[in-house]
């Protein structure tokens, strides 16, 4: 009888939960919280607003980029500054732009997530005191400098930066002395890592007229409208972090002149397990129509949207997986259908980003000179011989003419691709590690292959995946590592064949891509495979 009430309990706990966590409640969250967001980007309208993926992406319906951050990164005892995870891009653009905004969110009963009061707070010294060493490095001979009077001048300029160069570990005032002590002690460690990552700290130390250092700011935060500074007047590059969610111990029960419903704090973290494939791109264009349908038809309005945007794709020839709703099994009531089987990763490729400065219409990366470029399968879908795509240049938004002729597909899904030779496509399904721990390994040797038949012809080759940010970018690792020299010049293999491949020189290679392909979010499970692959030896011959 015992354990009967248990269940019971338990089962009625799980109930509550469901009834409390609904799509209305979690989409009205959202709305709701977008409203500060919005409020706080308007007090610096020049400075670029970025979303953390993925849970900072519900929270406008305007970004001008994103950037990934990891809470993991920053937990207690478990700090990492991941090389993996540069997120230059992010440094650049605030050098560029004089600072720039940060959206996240966290559902936990703290009013910042770790990856903002930890992660980025750590990232942002690493970066200051590379920028600072370099520098010092420059003023001490390390570059010739021009004769006369020039060079006594810019000595003494250089001099009198690097001085007032701030390189002090700034994290909010809850984290206690004896972490921050604990962080510190670290910093050198990763300093030495980012320089052996081959990083372009001189871009950077260029771009960079003032130190980076994060600001916070939540719902309880005290602004003074009449008194908000400039933020050209702050000696420091901001990197104002903006947690969108209200925290409360409390459940919120909020009403309007029509309804009902719950806040949920953080209600855009775990978007599989509520969002019935509804994306941060279809909410926000279809935004007003849901909030004002009330949680009565909020569900079936959700599968109507999803479903003609299915259709829609599907019609363009497009990637348009059905999304099932599984019943539940405490009720029999539609409303409690919340069960999505999840897909494989967040769309967020057609997203309304503000694409004048972040170029996002550059969906395909190319690498450099390399020949090689990453993007998804649904541009991918539409690379034809004849096609003009841009190329994200280091020199800036400047495009160039490059045609795609031949594409190695990684999705599960075939496309139709308008090459007019048919063995310049090849379709290589892989799945995430979560779902086959070997199902890159099994197929990196064929896609190696591939790409060397074609790219010892002086072919361009696009490697695609559904996301364009994991699965392409480690078999594009693997191809750049097995078959480029460190030059990123082809050279059939003769490199590889002739060095032993540590996790530093992949990682080497890794931050090569990530400098062309801001948005590449490699998962370890993925690099894991790629890493045991580059230990088995040389490249099997075609």
């Amino acid at each position: 009888m015992e354990n009967e009430a248990n269940i019971s309990i338990y089962r009625a706990a799980r109930t509550i939960k469901r009834r409390q966590n609904t799509l209305y409640n979690a989409l009205r969250s959202i709305y709701d919280d977008s409203i500060f967001v919005g409020e706080i980007s308007q007090l610096w309208p020049q400075l670029p607003l970025l979303a953390n993926l993925r849970c900072g992406l519900w929270y406008s319906s305007k970004f001008h980029s994103t950037c990934y951050f990891k809470s993991t990164d920053g937990h207690t005892n478990n700090w990492s500054f991941n090389t993996s995870r540069l997120n230059l891009h992010v440094a650049l653009l605030a050098g560029q732009k004089g600072g720039c905004i940060i959206v996240d969110s966290t559902r936990k009963g703290k009013r910042f997530p770790d990856s903002m009061s930890k992660t980025i707070p750590i990232w942002t010294c690493v970066l200051n005191r590379s920028v600072y060493k370099y520098r010092k490095k420059m003023c001490n001979g390390g570059v010739v400098l021009a004769k006369g009077n020039a060079s006594d001048e810019h000595e003494k300029s250089t001099s009198q930066f690097t001085a007032d160069w701030d390189c002090s570990l700034h994290l909010p005032l809850w984290v206690s002395d004896t972490e921050k002590a604990a962080i510190d002690d670290r910093v050198e460690e990763w300093i030495k890592e980012l320089d052996a990552s081959g990083a372009d700290i001189a871009s950077l130390a260029s771009c960079l007229k003032k130190p980076l250092r994060p600001l916070w700011i939540s719902q309880k935060t005290v602004i003074w409208l009449n008194e908000v500074p400039d933020h050209d007047s702050w000696d420091f590059t901001p990197i104002i972090l903006v947690s969108a969610s209200s925290q409360s111990g409390i459940i919120q029960n909020r009403t309007t002149s029509e309804f009902s419903w719950n806040y949920i704090p953080g209600a855009g973290d775990d978007e599989e397990s509520w969002a019935r494939g509804l994306t941060p791109n279809l909410f926000w264009k279809n935004a007003y129509d849901l909030i004002n349908s009330g949680p009565d038809i909020c569900n079936q309005k959700v599968a109507d949207i999803v479903e003609k945007d299915r259709v829609y794709r599907a019609q363009r020839g497009q990637i348009a997986p059905q999304v099932i709703l599984k019943s539940s099994k405490l009720s029999g009531n539609s409303s409690d259908l919340s069960h999505v089987e999840p897909p494989l990763s967040s769309d967020i490729s057609d997203l309304n980003i503000d694409l004048k400065a972040s170029d996002e219409s550059c969906t395909i990366s190319w690498l450099g000179s390399t020949n090689l470029a990453v993007g998804t399968s649904q541009h991918g879908n539409m690379a034809c011989l004849t096609e003009v795509i841009r190329q994200n240049m280091d020199s800036g938004n400047a495009a160039e003419e490059r045609n795609v002729d031949c594409i190695l597909n990684c999705d599960q899904e075939s496309i139709t691709v308008c090459l007019s030779n048919a063995e310049a496509y090849f379709h290589l399904p892989m799945v995430n590690s979560k779902l086959d721990r070997f199902s890159l390994l099994r197929n990196l040797p064929s896609a190696v292959n591939f790409v060397k038949l074609n790219i010892s012809k002086g072919k361009t080759l696009l490697i695609c995946c559904h996301s364009g940010e994991d699965i392409s970018v480690c078999v594009c690792l693997a191809i750049l590592t097995s078959l480029f020299d460190d030059e990123g010049i082809f050279d059939d293999g003769k490199s590889f064949n002739q060095t032993r491949i540590t996790k530093l020189e992949m990682r080497r290679r890794l931050v090569f891509i990530c400098k062309f392909a801001s948005n590449a979010r490699p998962s370890r499970g993925n690099l894991k495979q790629v890493f045991s692959f580059l230990g088995g030896g040389s490249v099997d011959p075609v």
